[in-house]
């Protein structure tokens, strides 16, 4: 019985249950009537927290198709765990479309006992794309908004850096969009001989650490915020990356291009068997 709970669970509901996944009320219920198996939910419950097993629970992922998937991953984690000696290490991104989102009351804030409660509906003023640049050898974070997303803009953005960094050899990641490329972006790494661009494998921005520093802001400045304004969304982003500045530190890079390389082979042997299961 154990058995078949277990192997039940790591399969998606029958079409007929309507369900997109499993609860413990709802496998207790279609084991009695389906299966003639009586077991109460605590018991279902139980027997998923000691298999560790979360159907509650869901992550993302994505495949990269990219042909040079392992040469790219190789660069940009060697820029992490080996960096050029007396090198920059830029990891950048762009966050698009930031909404300025206003409340349509004001918030009632924390009190004993109480969380913070807002209104449901809000209020849109408009939006923000912010352009990031995270060093990865000390965690510093130099940030821009701009009211569009455009090889124009990302060009403006990388003048900022190249005066930050004016002769100094520098190393900037990047992923794949149509704008970090171009006749007009080679024309400015004519013009910046000290600085070259590294580009992540399609489809695995995940690589990119700026990545990492655009959900700490989400969650702590951004998602949460009322902003009457799209310059004051601007404004408080601003003082965030000052904020952070101030005792900034880097994160922690641990895994080697060899481990990302073999755990992708090995996602991607566990999809071709699931594949050719369901064709069969």
């Amino acid at each position: 019985m154990r058995s078949r709970i277990l192997a039940l669970t790591k399969q998606t509901p029958p079409q007929s249950t309507g369900l997109s996944h499993w609860s413990s009320y709802e496998m207790a219920r279609y084991l009695r009537m389906h299966e003639g198996i009586r077991v109460s939910h605590n018991f279902i419950s139980v027997l998923w927290r000691e298999n560790g097993i979360q159907p509650h629970r869901q992550g993302t992922f994505k495949l990269s198709r990219d042909p040079d998937f392992a040469a790219k991953v190789v660069d940009v984690v060697g820029l992490y765990l080996d960096p050029p000696a007396g090198a920059i290490v830029l990891s950048l991104d762009e966050k698009t479309q930031i909404q300025a989102l206003d409340r349509t009351q004001p918030l009632l804030p924390v009190s004993f006992g109480k969380t913070e409660k807002r209104t449901h509906d809000y209020k849109r003023h408009g939006t923000t794309n912010l352009f990031a640049a995270l060093d990865t050898g000390t965690g510093e974070v130099t940030g821009r908004c701009f009211p569009r997303r455009r090889t124009r803009e990302f060009l403006k953005f990388m003048d900022e850096i190249a005066v930050r960094h004016p002769s100094q050899e520098t190393h900037v990641i990047l992923d794949n969009l149509s704008t970090h490329s171009g006749p007009e972006v080679d024309k400015w790494l004519s013009r910046h001989q000290n600085v070259t661009f590294h580009f992540t494998p399609v489809g695995s921005s995940w690589l990119n650490q700026v990545e990492i520093w655009f959900g700490i802001i989400t969650r702590q400045a951004i998602r949460r915020g009322t902003f009457g304004s799209v310059r004051l969304l601007i404004q408080a982003i601003s003082n965030y990356i000052a904020s952070w500045n101030e005792d900034s530190a880097p994160f922690e890079w641990t895994a080697t291009a060899e481990e990302i390389i073999e755990k992708v082979a090995l996602v991607n042997r566990y999809f071709r068997k699931l594949l050719a299961c369901n064709l069969k």
